[in-house]
């Protein structure tokens, strides 16, 4: 795993991306030379052929991406690569054609822009398959036993075995003989890891313990250690695969000895001050969107324009959050009739006809620049539920009030890898996400949520 912006990304899928750029500069340089022969150096190299090569590579890599073909679900699946990569060809050409007609002093020759793109192509199926062949090899994986048989035990070797691009291999556990873990083999006692490890010529251990004092076997470890064999904490290196904090096996001394959880003066003042700059920004340019949302509404379903809500903010902080409104009155806005603010439901009766396309366009976000502007909210942050519902979660799940220990946000780390919360254990997902950001927050990490949440409305995915 390489950490890149404050966020981990496996090393496979990194190089993936950097081979498939290159397959796909070196098939177009190819369909160059053989098209035009001994006029190629010409063309490639007199008239910015490579350069107008590169902004083509460029556009088609960001298709692949924002078609989610280096999603570890899609990685896997053969049928479904080639169909999303056929379509990331159709999506470039077209985004090409754009930007020829815009640009015409980027354009590559006429000639060359069907068959070079085909080819390209159709090299990128094919270096996909042969990628897929090697990802799915259990040679070439790294060999790594768990150590312990605590409850982080089963969700990590399920997220190894279900991404193969991760390139490791859960061989079994060691630990107690009495504990099952549901298909994973144990192999031995845990004084007797060197033996196992040795015998089953392990690369990497990965100590997942609860109790450990007294238990861990620190020497046995250090001799490991010492010959090479990785010692990995399980809750980090869980974090470091799945982008979430371990709630099952989270301790409140972990929250105070780790590293992160803690905002430089410096990074806040940063973070203000981009905020303030796109928030200005965003609202010159939307405004003439805002202007005609507030018309349709007010001739839909009259007034009022906006909804106001209490969310919770840092330090549990109250403040009013303003949106569009996108429901019907009913007595209490957006209530259910029981007098309790509801969340939206998936085809909610109480949309109303320009509540419901406003959602699915999410332009009844864009007040919340004004809260940006004001200084309640970041661009970036963990989302801010309603009061109520705050509260109620804050009771139910520990840890949840360290979410607070920031602004929220428009957007945010559990936006981008979730979907909409809807029960107990989607909003204890949601937290174990926001406190990754809150651990690893960063400016960096920043840009990265903005840019994924930008592929998020693209393809209009959990608007409700």
């Amino acid at each position: 795993m390489i950490r890149i912006f404050n966020a981990y990304f496996p090393t496979r899928t990194l190089l993936l991306v950097f081979t498939e750029t290159v397959v796909a500069f070196c098939a177009l340089i190819g369909a160059t030379y053989v098209l035009y022969g001994g006029d190629s150096t010409i063309l490639l190299f007199y008239e910015n052929g490579v350069l107008r090569i590169g902004i083509v590579c460029a556009i088609c890599v960001l298709c692949i991406y924002y078609y989610d073909l280096y999603n570890s679900l899609v990685i896997s699946s053969t049928r479904e690569v080639v169909t999303k990569l056929v379509q990331v060809v159709g999506t470039t050409c077209i985004i090409l054609a754009v930007l020829y007609y815009l640009y015409p002093a980027i354009q590559i020759r006429t000639g060359l822009f069907v068959p070079a793109v085909l080819f390209m192509g159709i090299c990128l199926i094919g270096w996909r398959r042969v990628f897929a062949i090697v990802n799915r090899s259990q040679r070439l994986a790294e060999r790594a036993i768990i150590l312990g048989d605590g409850p982080l035990v089963l969700p990590l070797s399920k997220e190894i075995e279900n991404r193969p691009e991760l390139g490791f291999r859960v061989v079994g556990f060691v630990g107690d003989p009495n504990v099952s873990m549901n298909g994973l083999s144990r192999l031995g006692a845990i004084d007797e890891i060197g033996e196992v490890a040795a015998e089953r010529k392990i690369e990497r251990i990965i100590v997942t313990m609860g109790e450990r004092r007294g238990k861990l076997p620190v020497e046995k470890l250090l001799n490991m250690k010492m010959k090479g064999v990785m010692i990995e904490d399980g809750n980090a290196f869980y974090e470091t695969l799945t982008g979430k904090v371990a709630l099952e096996s989270l301790r409140p001394s972990q929250l105070l000895f780790s590293t992160g959880f803690f905002a430089s003066r410096g990074m806040l003042i940063t973070k203000r001050l981009l905020s303030v700059a796109l928030s200005l920004v965003a609202l010159v340019i939307t405004a003439p969107v805002m202007l005609v949302v507030a018309l349709a509404i007010l001739i839909d379903s009259g007034r009022p324009v906006l909804f106001r809500q209490k969310r919770v903010g840092k330090d549990g902080r109250i403040f009013t959050l303003y949106k569009f409104r996108s429901m019907k009155i009913e007595g209490n806005v957006n209530a259910a009739g029981n007098g309790k603010a509801q969340p939206a439901k998936s085809n909610d009766e109480r949309f109303t006809r320009t509540g419901r396309m406003i959602r699915r366009l999410r332009v009844d976000e864009l007040p919340q620049l004004y809260n940006i502007l004001k200084g309640d909210m970041y661009f970036v942050g963990p989302r801010p539920f309603m009061l109520e519902e705050e509260e109620q979660l804050s009771l139910q799940i520990p840890f949840y009030k360290q979410r607070w220990a920031v602004k929220p946000g428009v957007t945010g780390w559990a936006q981008i890898n979730r979907p909409y919360c809807v029960t107990l254990e989607d909003n204890l997902e949601k937290l174990s996400y926001d406190l990754f950001y809150v651990k690893n927050m960063s400016v960096g990490l920043d840009m990265l949520i903005l840019f994924q949440t930008a592929k998020t409305l693209l393809l209009r995915r959990g608007s409700r």
